[in-house]
């Protein structure tokens, strides 16, 4: 089974299914909030309620722009992305992270990078040359943002027709509606401005309990416990009301604004290490 569908089932025959979903909590239809800790692999870490991001997707919903024609929308993510990446970047869409690796690796071999936001070392991300993002959005799954460098100097419309025969052979390259690409846009904008407004003392506030069973880099939790007896770590945290990452090789995520009481079921129930 998924490692996702497990947390799901699990989730499910405890608590019922989930009615509402905000910040970094979890209601369900017993009755029980749950503090989520996989937040969607990172798509969520900005919260579920999606902010300004979610006001904007109803606004240009409201217009029809739902379909496959071209919009005002679409190019300002790659001005988003400039923004974040503090470079001038063109932009493509894929439909997996394998896929958008790929085409960044036949851009620029073995030099296509992952963004995290908050992480550890002095990564200058002005310097590199290709970089696959994913919005910072719970619903988006299935679209990664493939942003390559180019010139200060040279028009994105040249940079593309150069571009044009090594991406030729690249699957996976998708168009996404208007709608979204404008909800992707604003969730980029919130990210830069979380980057601006988080930092290290709104984590280690939980390093006293969350320390004994994660490594902790920035806001990302790596188990300690080992990778076999991982699940029944997980169905133990969900017993407690926590949700954490099923996937042993993807970070969980400090809950950003929680109280830190909604750890007291794990600290009063430890998982035996």
């Amino acid at each position: 089974m998924d490692d996702v569908d497990f947390l799901a089932q699990e989730l499910s025959r405890r608590y019922g299914t989930v009615k509402r979903a905000r910040g970094c909590f979890l209601y369900t239809a017993k009755g029980v909030r749950l503090t989520d800790m996989y937040q969607e692999g990172g798509r969520a870490i900005l919260g579920w309620g999606g902010g300004a991001a979610f006001t904007v997707l109803k606004n240009v919903l409201s217009r029809g722009l739902t379909g496959s024609f071209s919009t005002d929308f679409t190019p300002r993510i790659a001005r988003a992305l400039s923004e974040l990446l503090f470079s001038r970047r063109i932009t493509y869409v894929f439909r997996s992270r394998e896929e958008a690796l790929a085409a960044g690796n036949a851009v620029v071999p073995g030099g296509c990078r992952m963004w995290m936001p908050w992480a550890e070392g002095d990564i200058r991300w002005n310097r590199e040359p290709c970089v696959v993002v994913e919005p910072p959005l719970p619903w988006t799954e299935g679209i990664f943002l493939l942003a390559l460098s180019i010139g200060d100097d040279e028009d994105a419309d040249a940079a593309r027709l150069r571009l044009t025969p090594v991406l030729a052979g690249c699957a996976g390259r998708i168009h996404i509606p208007a709608v979204i690409a404008a909800a992707v846009t604003r969730s980029i904008y919130d990210m830069i401005a979380a980057l601006q407004s988080r930092s290290e003392s709104d984590w280690f506030v939980y390093d006293g309990v969350l320390a004994s069973y994660w490594e902790r880099k920035g806001p990302y939790l790596y188990p300690k416990v080992e990778e076999p007896r991982y699940r029944d770590f997980l169905l133990h945290c969900l017993n407690e009301g926590i949700v954490i990452s099923p996937d042993y090789t993807c970070p969980s995520i400090v809950p950003f604004g929680a109280d830190k009481g909604v750890f007291s079921a794990l600290r009063r129930n430890p998982f035996p290490l």
